[in-house]
Parts: C-alpha cells; structure tokens; sequence
C-alpha cells in the first residue's frame, strides 16, 4: 500500500514536471526566435536577403496563387512548395503577407472560365496545357495558370512560377521552378516595393542598337531600373550618376576620349555589359546573294577588353545545335516550297550552368558569334563562363565566307570537333586601367572633373559574342514602328527564344545586385523521383508488404504479449 501511494506521487511530480518544462520552454520561446531545418538542400531556410526584404515591409503583400484543383502529382508538388515557401515568409513578415490559393476553373460556366484565363492572361500569367494520364493509361488535358499575383499598395505583378524550358523533361522543369520559388517571389517583392531605382543607360554614339530595337528589353529591364540612353560625346561627365551601362552592337570605332570615359567609369566601380559583334556578318547582305564575307569589326575596344581579362577570337562558329532558316526547294521557274533548315550561323544555346545568370534558363539564340578566352592572370579578377555552345561545334578564322550552300547537305557531326566555345563570360573584381602607364592628352589626366584612376573599386562586367541577343524584331507601319517581343523568331511564329530576355534581365540584376538577392537562384533542391517502371514491376510485392506485414506484426506481437502475461501472472 505504502509503495502504491509512493508510485502515486512520482508521477505526480512528473507531470507537474513536464507541465512546467513545457510553460517554460513556450516562455522562453517568445523572446528567442529560432527554426530547425534538418532537410539536406535546407529547402526550408530563407537566405539572408529574403529575411531582410521581408522583415522591411512595410504594408500588405496579398498573394493570390492560382495553382489549385485537379492537378497532376507533378504540380500538386509545386503547389505544396509554394504554400511551405508562403508560410516560411509569414514567419519573418507577420500579417504583411497574406495569401489564397484560387482554382481558375472552379466554375462549371465556360463562358465564365474563359474570362478569368483571359483577365490572368492580360495580367501576366503564361497558361500551360496539363497532360496527365489516369491509371488505365487515359489522357485528361486542361489548361492551368502556374502562377501568382502579387498585390502591394497600388501596385501588381504577376509571378509565372513554371519553367519550361523545351530542353528538360517535365519532371527537371518541375524541380527547376520549385529551386526558384523564392527568387521569383522575392524578385516581383522587389519590383512592387523598390522606390530607389538604380539607372542603367544604353550607350549611343557608336552605330549601337536603337532605341527601337532594344525596347523590349528596355521595357523588361524598366521594371528594376531607370532607363537611359546617352551618347558620350567625349564629355567628361557623361556617366556621372549611372550605375551599369550596356553597350549593345555598336558598329563604328569607339574615340579615345569615349573609351577613356568608359574605363574610368569601370575604374569607379561602374558595371558593364558588353554586346559585342567582333565579327561583322548579317543575314540582310544574303538576300540578294547566296555568299557574303564575314570581316573583323574593328571597334578600337578589343585591347580594352583583353586588359580587363577576355580575348575575342577573330572567328566565326558553326554549331549543329542550331537554329533554323527557310529555304526554297522548289525547281526553278514553279511556284516557292519553302522548308525549314538549319542555320549553323545562329547557335542555339542551353545552359546547364549552375550560375545565378544562368540557371535554369530558356533557350537562347544568338547570331553570328565569335567565341571568347579568359587571358591575363590578375589574382584580383574573378572569371566565369556564363554561356558556351554545345559539344558540336567548331569556329573558322575571319575573313571568313558565309554561304547558303551549307543548307544543301546534313551536316557531319563527325566534323564539329569543337566542345562548348564560350561566348558569354563573366569578370569580377577590381580592374586595372588600360590607360595606366599610357601617354594621353594631357586634359584627361589633369582635368579636375575626373581624377585620374590607374586601378579600381571592386566592379563587375559580363562580355558576350553577339550583339543581336538583345536585338528585337522592328516592323514600321505607315508612321508608327512596333516592336516584337525580344525571342521572337524572324521566320517561325511559333518558335520563341525566351532565353535571350531573361539573361539580359538576370545579368543587369547580377551585376547590380548589392543585396545578394541573385544568389538565391543559386540554391540547388535535389528532386527525388519514383521510377515508375519499377513500380509498375514491384507492384504486388510492396502492395503485400505494405498491408500483409503490418497485420502480421500486430498478431505476432498479440501472441507474444499474451504469452508473456500468463507467464509473468502464473501460480507457482
């Protein structure tokens, strides 16, 4: 009895014991904040950055998600990853992010189901056509908005959350979109909620690019940015109060007051990105002809590049993984047949790199490049190739003949021996002017409204072969000049280079970027994927395994513990 009464009590300790751990645990919890993520990719630990802007709003982020009903596994796993992403920042914004996840074709009306994809498509949101099989091996199809709208004071950006990029499988395109949830939901945060722009200009000045040809990409970049265009002029002040310049096809020789101007913009810790075509080819000077020449283009700034850390190589390169060009087979004096063939001047690039710039990117086309080194072995510079071609390609030496007879025949793979020849690349790092130890005319050296700097504050630029990867379509009618959408295919309407847009974007941002928001995209989440074929295999055996040995468990562990009673409880 006694020994009963003592039990009692010890439990009775206990409990008050854990009861009070418990209050004191939550008492201490309230004024130390921290969370355990035990995940191997950390998928669930926000990067610095993120915590930040979150923590600074300063109103109500409204989310409206539009990834909800009857989806396939693939997106109910995005779905799922949103929400996680959504609730991880309701932790660091409080009540300032809100969120609702909203099923576009909720209503039995069609009529009504087409207004609300139009009204999402007019917002932003690119719809996708889900395919998706039964267990029977039935295929369902029906269209889904894979996105968001943000929605911050008077402001509303749309958030396309899918990457579908044609050259990965579903299930890679998938995992890529849920590896770039928080950059893009904290990217379209960034763009409602940034008062302050940094300015970017286009220079001119230099037979570059028109205004016209680069709109799309001005009106892209404008969402970050405040845009210019400045021509320089020699002007010693041109640059004061730009951030990044972008110089985008220029065709004419740079001055020596202009370069000087530039590289002492660098020497500030200016940013830079440089479209340029080293070797002078187009597609116009074919119309008339099937041969045209291709010839360096000499711009006065190569020395200027190989300086700072890249050579352009006086080339020109094929590559199978092309795009491509009509070409009329039809006999002569009969009527046009015009057939698609490859164009092995106009690289297609896919990018499998791991960079910010370039990860998980849409194709990119790119026209008549040449391709890049890296040179010079300055400790203080850091070089990345951002972009290369494919694994068959091979490049001739300018002067160099282009002509349309290499669409008459296949070409021989065994011939492209050359393996991704780099054509974007990357530098960081505190440069050295090319004008240092030079004579110069004495004005710039002594001129109060520059000083003079013979190496420099920390800067970035990004080098790339090809002008044209920024260049969009232009149609004049009447009066007015349109612009297409930068990607667009001159040929084939319904082929898009997304790509391009999107490194001209990511790059700016990359090389502007002082809150390290860009290294977001640099987070890898490892997609563990069923291998269907096995299951299909291995059906019945985990089927029994999985309802025949938990029973038999059971009964077994029943029978021993009835055993063991009878014989703890026995007479003896």
């Amino acid at each position: 009895m006694i020994k009963k009464k003592q039990i009692k009590r010890q439990n009775i300790i206990y409990l008050v014991l854990i009861f009070a751990i418990i209050v004191l645990a939550n008492i201490f919890s309230s004024f130390v904040f921290h969370r355990f993520d035990l995940t191997v990719e950390k998928r669930y630990t926000l990067t610095p950055a993120t915590v930040k802007i979150l923590k600074e709003l300063n109103d109500v982020a409204y989310v409206k998600v539009y990834l909800e009903g009857d989806l396939n596994v693939g997106f109910k796993r995005l779905r799922n990853a949103t929400k996680e992403l959504l609730d991880e920042f309701r932790v660091y914004a409080k009540d300032n992010v809100q969120y609702e996840f909203i099923n576009p074709s909720e209503s039995p009306d069609k009529k009504t189901r087409t207004e609300i994809f139009q009204q999402l498509y007019k917002k932003g949101l690119i719809p996708t056509n889900l395919e998706d099989k039964d267990g029977e091996g039935a295929v369902t199809q029906k269209i889904i908005f894979p996105g968001a709208l943000i929605s911050f004071g008077n402001e509303e950006v749309p958030v396309n959350l899918l990457k579908n990029n044609p050259a990965f499988t579903p299930e890679q395109n998938l995992n890529n979109s849920a590896q770039d949830l928080e950059y893009e939901f904290i990217d379209a945060l960034k763009k409602v909620k940034t008062v302050e722009k940094k300015t970017v200009a286009f220079i001119e000045g230099h037979g570059e690019l028109n205004r016209h040809e680069t709109e799309d990409a001005a009106i892209a970049l404008s969402d970050y940015f405040s845009m210019k265009r400045i021509r320089i002029n020699g002007k010693l002040k041109a640059l004061d109060g730009i951030d990044a310049i972008i110089i985008a096809k220029p065709d004419s020789i740079f001055s020596e007051a202009d370069r000087y101007i530039i590289d002492q913009f660098i020497m500030k810790g200016g940013k830079a990105l440089w479209l340029i075509d080293f070797i002078k080819a187009e597609m116009d000077s074919l119309v008339n002809s099937s041969n045209t020449m291709a010839m360096i283009n000499d711009l006065g700034i190569h020395d200027q590049l190989f300086k700072y850390g890249v050579r352009m190589n006086p080339d020109l390169i094929h590559d199978v993984q092309c795009a491509q060009i009509p070409v009329n087979t039809a006999i002569a004096g009969t009527a046009p047949k015009w057939k698609p063939a490859p164009w092995l001047y106009f690289p297609v690039i896919i990018s499998h790199s791991k960079h910010p710039v370039t990860k998980s990117l849409d194709i990119i086309k790119l026209e008549f490049p040449c391709s890049l080194d890296t040179v010079g072995d300055d400790g203080n510079i850091k070089k990345t190739i951002l972009l290369t071609t494919s694994k068959n390609s091979k490049s001739f030496t300018a002067p160099a003949r282009v002509s349309m007879d290499i669409l008459r025949k296949k070409p021989d793979v065994s011939q492209f021996s050359s393996k991704y020849l780099p054509v974007a690349v990357l530098l960081e790092g505190a440069f050295t002017s090319v004008y240092k130890n030079r004579n110069l005319p004495k004005e710039f050296f002594e001129s109060k409204e520059i000083g003079f700097l013979s190496s420099g504050k920390p800067a970035k630029m990004i080098i790339v072969s090809d002008g044209d990867i920024i260049r969009n379509l232009v149609k004049k009618v009447g009066d007015k000049i349109y612009a297409s959408p930068l990607g667009t295919d001159k040929w084939f309407s319904k082929i898009f280079y997304a790509g391009n847009k999107e490194f001209i974007v990511n790059a700016m941002n990359y090389l502007l970027d002082d809150k390290g928001t860009m290294v977001i995209r640099s987070r890898e989440l490892e997609l563990r994927l069923l291998d269907r074929e096995r299951i299909a295999e291995s059906r019945f055996f985990w089927q029994f395994i999985n309802t025949v040995i938990p029973v038999a468990i059971i009964i077994l562990f029943g029978i021993w513990l009835n055993w063991s009673r009878k014989k703890k409880y026995a007479l003896h």
